[in-house]
C-alpha cells in the first residue's frame, strides 16, 4: 500500500474563483480584452444573422412565388421544349443540299403543327389523384397545398335583378368592350390550351373569382384580414383588395358594382374618336362591401323542359330573373389584402372562394333532374330527344331523323316555338353523351382536368419532381404506360441558384472574419502571458503551499476560460443589439422586410468556439507558468 503524500489537487471551481478574483482586480483590462476577443465573434454572428434573415426572406419569396406558380399537371399536355424549338426554328433540318444564291423557306408553322400532333400527350389524373390522396408520398410530404381543377363554370350573378341580369362570373366585362367573341375563340383554341402555362393563363385570365389555397397557415401568411371573417363554408367568400386598399375598376365592373353599360358607352365613344371625361374616384365602406351577395346558378338551371325537350333559356331575361331570385346566395363575409411581407401572391384582387364551393356545385349538378335523365339515357340526347349522332352523322341534322311523335308535336307549335326547337336540334348536331354531361356541370370529383401542386420551397419542388418520376417508374414497372405523367416545369429555373449564392457569399465572409477571430485569440494568448509575468510571485506562493504544476496550469486555463466565455457572450449580446438598426436600415434602403437574427443554436456554438479558442491560445502561457521554479518565483519582486 502506497503512503499518502499529503498533497491535494486544486479543484477547477477553486481555480475559477482565483482567476475571477484576479480578473476583477483588473476590470478595465479584462473588459477590453474580452471586447477585443469578441470582435471576431461579432463579425461571424452578424454575417450569420444577416444571412439567416436574407435566407428566411428568400424562403418566403420562394413560398409565395410557388403559391402563384405551382407545378401544374393537366389532363392533356405538350412537350414545351420541343414546341419552343419549333417556334424558334431550332430544328435538326439537313441543309447540306442548299445552293448558294437561293433562299429557302423555314417551315416553322409546319414544324409547330407536327409538334402539336405528335407531342400532345394525355395524363391519367384519376390514378395520380388516388396516389396523392393515399398520402405519405413525396408529393404530399413536400407540398403546402394540392388543388384539383375541373372544367367547370361557377355561374354567379348580381343579386339585385330589378333592372338587368348581370353575370359576375365568368366575367362579361370584355363583352361590353366587344372582345367576347375574340376571348371565346381564344379559350376554344386547342393550341392555346396546350401552349399556355400557369403564368400565361394568369396574365390572360379575365375572371376575378379565385379559388383560395387549401392551406390556412400559408393563406394567412400572405393576406391580412382587415374586416369581417375568413370564409368557413362553401357559400362564404372574401373580397380581395390590394396593399393600398384599392379595387381595380375592372373588378368593380365585373362584380356589378359599376354599370357595364357605362363602360360600353365609353368604348363606343373611343371608337368614334370622342374624348372621355375623367371619372371621379369612388369609395366604399367596409360595411358596403360586406353586404355584397351573389346568386349561384347551376349550368342545369339554364334549361327548362318544354314539349319534351330541354331548351336553353339563358337569353330569356324574365326566366333568368326568376331563377336568380330563387337561387342560393353566396355572401362576402370578409375583406383581405396582401400582407406587407408577402412578395408574390396567387390572387391580385377580386373574390376568393373555398374549394368547397366548387365541390358543392359539382355534387349539386349531378343531383339535378336533367343530369339524372341524361345518365339514365346514355344513347339519347336530352336536349333534342334524338340518339347521339355517329361520327359519320356528326355535323348534320336531318328532319327525317325525328320520330313521328316529335314531328306531330312540332306541327302543333307556333312559328316562334318551332324556330326555338330547330335551334336546339341544330345546336346539338355534334353532341355526345360526355359533352352533354360536361355542359351540365355533371363532373366526377375523381376526374380533375388539372392538378396544381404548391411546393413548400424550391428544394421541395425538386423532391416533388423526383416523386413524380418515381411514380412513373412504378407505373412502367407494372406495365401501365398509360398512367405515366408528363408535364413541363416552367418555374423550375426561377430563383433556383439564389439560395446557393447567398450561402456562398456567407461562407466567404465568414472565412475572412475567422481571420480576425484567430488574431483575437492570439492577442488573448499574449495577454495571458503578460498575466503570467505579473503573477510570478503568486505562482511561487501557490507552489510553496503545495500547488502542483497541473494546478498552476489549471488557474491560467480557468482565466482564459472566463475571458473566452465573457468574449462570446459579449459578442452575441452586441450582435443582437446591432440587428435592430440593421433591420431598419435594410428596410429603408431595399424596401423589404429582412429580419436579421442570430440563430439560437449558432449563438451557443459561437460562445463555445470563443471559449475553446481562448483556452487553446492560453495553453502555452499556462504551461510556462506551471514550469516556473517556486524558489525563483518567490524571489521575484
Amino acid at each position: 500500500m502506497k503512503p499518502k503524500t499529503g498533497r491535494t489537487s486544486m479543484k477547477f471551481f477553486t481555480a475559477l474563483r482565483l482567476s475571477l478574483n484576479n480578473l476583477m482586480t483588473k476590470r478595465g483590462r479584462t473588459i477590453l480584452t474580452s471586447f477585443a476577443g469578441s470582435i471576431g465573434i461579432i463579425g461571424i454572428a452578424l454575417i450569420l444573422a444577416i444571412s439567416t434573415g436574407v435566407q428566411n426572406y428568400i424562403n418566403k419569396v420562394e413560398e409565395d412565388t410557388l403559391s402563384s406558380y405551382p407545378i401544374t399537371i393537366e389532363d392533356s399536355t405538350i412537350d414545351m421544349s420541343s414546341m419552343m424549338e419549333a417556334m424558334m426554328g431550332e430544328t435538326d433540318k439537313d441543309r447540306s443540299n442548299y445552293e448558294e444564291g437561293k433562299i429557302y423557306s423555314a417551315d416553322i408553322m409546319n414544324e409547330m403543327i407536327t409538334t402539336l400532333s405528335s407531342k400532345v400527350e394525355s395524363n391519367n389524373l384519376v390514378e395520380l389523384k388516388k396516389y396523392i390522396e393515399n398520402g405519405n408520398n413525396g408529393i404530399t410530404n413536400n407540398s403546402n397545398a394540392i388543388s384539383y381543377s375541373y372544367d367547370l363554370n361557377i355561374n354567379l350573378y348580381k343579386e339585385n335583378t330589378e333592372d338587368d341580369v348581370v353575370k359576375v362570373n365568368p366575367s362579361t366585362v370584355m363583352n361590353a368592350l366587344g372582345m367576347g367573341e375574340m376571348l371565346e375563340a381564344r379559350d376554344n383554341s386547342s393550341m392555346y390550351s396546350f401552349v399556355s402555362n400557369s403564368s400565361m393563363q394568369m396574365a390572360s385570365n379575365t375572371d376575378v373569382w379565385y379559388k383560395l389555397l387549401d392551406n390556412e397557415e400559408l393563406l394567412h401568411s400572405q393576406y391580412d384580414l382587415i374586416a369581417g371573417n375568413w370564409p368557413k363554408t362553401y357559400n362564404e367568400v372574401v373580397l380581395i383588395v390590394d396593399e393600398n386598399n384599392e379595387i381595380s375598376d375592372y373588378t368593380l365592373y365585373s362584380l356589378g358594382l359599376k354599370d357595364q353599360k357605362e363602360l360600353e358607352k365609353k368604348w363606343k365613344a373611343v371608337e368614334e374618336g370622342k374624348e372621355i371625361e375623367e371619372e371621379e374616384q369612388t369609395s366604399y365602406t367596409y360595411d358596403d362591401l360586406l353586404n355584397l351577395s351573389f346568386k349561384l346558378i347551376l349550368n342545369s338551371d339554364y334549361y327548362k323542359k318544354e314539349n319534351g325537350l330541354w331548351l336553353d333559356k339563358s337569353e330569356d331575361e324574365d326566366y333568368m330573373k326568376e331563377k336568380i331570385s330563387e337561387a342560393e346566395s353566396i355572401k362576402v363575409v370578409g375583406i383581405i389584402k396582401q400582407n406587407a411581407e408577402s412578395v408574390a401572391t396567387s390572387m391580385q384582387g377580386g373574390i376568393g372562394y373555398l374549394k368547397d364551393l366548387e365541390e358543392y356545385v359539382i355534387n349539386k349538378s349531378n343531383d339535378t333532374e336533367i343530369v339524372k335523365e341524361q345518365k339514365d339515357n346514355e344513347e339519347t340526347n336530352v336536349f333534342s330527344g334524338l340518339k347521339f349522332p355517329t361520327e359519320e352523322e356528326s355535323g348534320v341534322f336531318d328532319y327525317n331523323s325525328l320520330s313521328q311523335e316529335q314531328k306531330m308535336a312540332m306541327s302543333r307549335l307556333n312559328s316562334e316555338q318551332i324556330a326555338e326547337m330547330m335551334e336546339t336540334y341544330t345546336a346539338n348536331k355534334n353532341a355526345s353523351y360526355e359533352k352533354n354531361l360536361e355542359k351540365l356541370g355533371a363532373i366526377k370529383l375523381e376526374e380533375p382536368s388539372s392538378i396544381n401542386i404548391y411546393p413548400k420551397n424550391f428544394e421541395a419542388k425538386d423532391n416533388i419532381s423526383k416523386a413524380i418520376e418515381e411514380y412513373n417508374e412504378k407505373q412502367r414497372s407494372e406495365e401501365k404506360e398509360e398512367n405515366v405523367i408528363n408535364y413541363t416545369d416552367m418555374v423550375g429555373i426561377m430563383m433556383k441558384s439564389v439560395s446557393q449564392i447567398v450561402d456562398t457569399v456567407s461562407y466567404v465572409l465568414i472565412a475572412f472574419v475567422t481571420i480576425s477571430l484567430i488574431v483575437s485569440s492570439i492577442m488573448i494568448g499574449i495577454i495571458t502571458y503578460i498575466s503570467v509575468l505579473e503573477r510570478i510571485k503568486e505562482i511561487g506562493i501557490l507552489r510553496a503551499i503545495g500547488a502542483s504544476k497541473k494546478d498552476i496550469s489549471r488557474v491560467f486555463n480557468a482565466e482564459t476560460f472566463i475571458i473566452g466565455l465573457l468574449a462570446g457572450v459579449l459578442g452575441i449580446g452586441i450582435t443582437v443589439l446591432l440587428t435592430i438598426p440593421i433591420n431598419k436600415l435594410i428596410y429603408h434602403l431595399a424596401g423589404v422586410t429582412v429580419t436579421a437574427m442570430v440563430p439560437p443554436i449558432a449563438g451557443v456554438i459561437l460562445v463555445v468556439i470563443s471559449m475553446l479558442l481562448t483556452i487553446i491560445a492560453g495553453l502555452i502561457p499556462a504551461k510556462m507558468a506551471s514550469k516556473k521554479d517556486p524558489v525563483e518565483a518567490l524571489r521575484t519582486e
